[in-house]
C-alpha cells in the first residue's frame, strides 16, 4: 500500500489497493518465465523472498513499452497541465520522458529534465541522508533527537528525552495527525513551530502511527546538527552532488529560479489555472525538495542497489535497510482478508497482491503538486510520476498501473477510479458552517467592543480582535494577518480562509464566550482546534 501525504482533513480515507488476480494470468505468467534466463529477478536466497508469480524481462520491456500510451491517456482523462515520468532498472535510467505543459496559458513543454516541487518525496529522499549520516557514524537511527537539538520538547518529559531520529522520521512520536502544520499556515517559521510542538498533546509513545511533517523536520535538524551543517547543505553534499542530481535543491529558492520549472495548479470552473505558490522551507526535509524525474531515477537507483551507485557503495546497506524496511503499522486491516500498510523510516512499505514488497510513497500540495514513486526491489525497478496539479489521484494510478504490468502482465484494476474517489474531498471547503444559511431567527451580538482585546495561546501565540468600519478583526500569526469576521449568530462569528489545508470556499467559525457582564472572556477559533488548541483566553 502506498503512503499518501494529504492535508490532515483526509486523514481518516483508507485506500483500498485491491487486485484480484485470475488463474489464467497465474498460468500464463508460471509458463513465460519457465527458463531461468527469463526472469527478471535472481533466485530468492531466503523462504521470505519467494513470490508467486515470476517475472521475465520481457514483462517488463512490454511495461515500459505502454508508459507514452498510459501517461497520455491520464493526461487526457484528467485534464492536468503536465507531468513527468522515469523508470529505473537494475542500477539504469529506461525510461525519462516528459508530457504536457509546465504552465496552462504558455508552450513550454514538460521534459525529463523539468524540475518539480516533489512534495512529501522529500521524506524519503532526505532518510537516505540521514542514512549516509548514521553509515559514517555520525548518528544512529535511536540517537535521541535532544542529542544535537538540546532545545526540542514535546509535551512529556520523558518521551522528549527518549524520542529519536527514527521515532519522528516512522511517525511514531505520538504528535498527533499533521502536528505544526497550521502553525505554518500562519507563517511560523520552522524553528518557531518545532519549539512550539511541546503545547500539542501526545498520543501513545511508539504504539501510533500519526503522520507529522513537523515531527519530522526536527529528526532532520537534529541529524544536520550532529553534522554541523544546515539541512539543505547537507542533502546537497551527501546526496544529491554524489549522485549527480544537478536538478534538486532542498531550498525553495533554487527551484523558484530554475528556467525549467513545472507551476502548480489548482482545479476551478475554468479548467487548471496557476493560482498559488507553495513555499515549503519551513519543513523542508518533510515537503520542500524540488527535483527532476531524471534527477529522481538516479536516487531511485541507489536505493534498489542497496546503497551502491554506478558501482560505488555510498551508503552501507545495514544502515539504508531500517529506513526501508517496516517500523510501524501505518494502516491497519478492515478484515483479516486486507493487507495491512506499513512505514520505515521516511519510506513508505508493503506487500502488493502479486506477493512482491514495495517501497513507495506520495506527495501533495493542495495548491498545486502530486508526486509518486513504486519501487519493486525483487525486480529491481522502480517508476517515478511528477505532476504540477493538485492531487487527484492521477500520479498513483499511473504508478500502479505500470507495477500491475510489470509484476502481473496486466492493468488489474481501474486504478484512477480508485485513487480519485479516495481524494475527491481534498477539494471540498472544510467548516461546520460551510454552505449552511444563517438563522431565520439570528441573535443579536453584543456591542463589539465586547469582544475586543488581547487574547492568548500558548501553541499559537497571541491575537487580536480589534473594532474596524464597524466589523471585528482578527490579527494573528508572525506576519499579522488580517480577517474581517462576519457575524453569524449571537457570539458566534465566521471570517473565509484559504490555503494548504483550506481549499477556497472555507470557513472557520469562532466562538467568543461571554461572562455575566456579557464581556468575551475567550475564544475558539474553529480552523485552529482539530487538536483541542484552538481556544485563546483574554488577557
Amino acid at each position: 500500500m502506498m503512503t499518501h501525504d494529504l492535508p490532515r482533513r483526509m486523514k481518516n480515507i483508507a485506500l483500498k489497493l485491491v487486485c484480484v488476480l485470475g488463474l489464467p494470468v497465474l498460468a500464463s505468467a508460471l509458463s513465460l518465465a519457465s527458463s531461468p534466463a527469463a526472469r527478471a529477478e535472481t533466485a530468492p536466497s531466503s523462504p521470505s523472498e519467494v513470490a508467486a508469480l515470476p517475472v521475465s524481462e520481457e514483462q517488463i520491456d512490454r511495461a515500459v513499452g505502454r508508459l507514452d500510451e498510459l501517461a497520455g491517456a491520464i493526461l487526457t482523462k484528467t485534464g492536468i497541465p503536465g507531468l513527468s515520468v522515469a523508470v529505473v532498472h537494475r542500477g539504469k535510467t529506461i525510461y525519462a520522458k516528459g508530457f504536457g505543459l509546465r504552465k496552462v496559458g504558455e508552450s513550454a513543454p514538460v521534459d525529463a529534465d523539468t524540475v518539480f516541487q516533489i512534495a512529501s518525496l522529500s521524506k524519503s529522499v532526505g532518510a537516505t541522508v540521514v542514512a549516509r549520516l548514521v553509515a559514517q557514524g555520525v548518528i544512529a537511527w535511536d540517537t535521541p533527537v535532544v542529542k544535537h537539538l538540546p532545545w526540542f520538547a514535546l509535551a512529556d518529559p520523558w518521551v522528549s528525552t527518549h524520542v529519536t531520529i527514527g521515532d519522528l522520521y516512522a511517525h511514531r512520536s505520538g504528535l498527533p495527525d499533521h502536528a505544526g502544520d497550521n502553525l505554518e499556515d500562519l507563517d511560523f517559521d520552522q524553528r518557531a513551530v518545532l519549539e512550539r510542538l511541546r503545547f500539542l498533546p501526545l498520543h501513545a509513545f511508539r504504539s501510533d502511527y500519526a503522520y507529522t511533517n513537523f515531527g519530522l523536520t526536527a529528526a532532520a535538524v537534529s541529524a544536520a546538527a550532529a553534522a554541523g551543517s544546515d539541512w539543505a547543505d547537507l542533502s546537497t553534499k551527501l546526496l544529491y552532488k554524489p549522485l549527480g542530481m544537478a536538478a534538486t535543491s532542498s531550498r525553495y529558492a533554487d527551484f523558484a529560479a530554475s528556467s525549467n520549472r513545472a507551476v502548480g495548479h489548482v482545479k476551478t470552473s475554468k479548467g487548471y489555472e496557476p493560482l498559488y505558490v507553495r513555499q515549503p522551507d519551513a519543513q523542508t526535509p518533510a515537503g520542500g525538495v524540488s527535483s527532476s524525474v531524471k534527477d529522481m531515477a538516479r536516487w531511485m537507483a541507489l536505493i534498489l542497489q542497496n546503497g551502491r551507485f554506478e558501482g560505488r557503495q555510498l551508503i552501507e546497506a545495514s544502515a539504508l535497510l531500517p529506513a526501508i524496511s517496516p517500523q510501524v503499522v501505518s494502516a491497519h486491516p478492515a478484515s483479516s482478508a486486507a493487507r495491512a500498510g506499513f512505514y520505515g523510516f521516511g519510506f513508505g512499505t508493503g506487500i502488493q497482491a502479486s506477493g512482491r514488497t514495495t517501497l513507495s510513497h506520495s506527495g501533495a500540495f493542495s495548491l498545486g503538486a502530486a508526486t509518486n514513486y513504486v519501487m519493486i526491489p525483487s525486480l529491481d525497478i522502480g517508476i517515478v510520476v511528477l505532476s504540477n496539479a493538485a492531487p487527484i489521484g492521477a500520479v498513483e494510478a499511473l504508478g500502479m498501473e505500470f507495477a500491475d504490468l510489470v509484476t502481473v502482465g496486466r492493468i488489474t484494476e481501474d486504478w484512477y477510479a480508485l485513487y480519485n474517489r479516495a481524494m475527491e474531498g481534498m477539494a471540498t471547503p472544510v467548516g461546520r458552517l460551510v454552505g449552511k444559511d444563517r438563522p431565520s431567527d439570528v441573535r443579536p451580538a453584543e456591542a463589539l467592543s465586547a469582544y475586543t482585546g488581547i487574547y492568548s495561546n500558548d501553541y499559537f501565540g497571541d491575537a487580536q480582535i480589534s473594532e474596524d468600519k464597524g466589523k471585528l478583526i482578527l490579527t494573528i500569526g508572525p506576519q499579522a494577518r488580517r480577517h474581517t469576521l462576519e457575524h453569524w449568530d449571537g457570539s458566534t462569528f465566521v471570517f473565509a480562509i484559504s490555503g494548504e489545508n483550506a481549499p477556497v470556499g472555507s470557513l472557520s467559525a469562532v466562538e467568543f464566550v461571554t461572562n455575566d457582564r456579557a464581556t468575551a472572556e475567550k475564544m475558539v477559533v474553529e480552523f485552529l482546534d482539530e487538536d483541542g488548541t484552538g481556544t485563546f483566553r483574554r488577557r
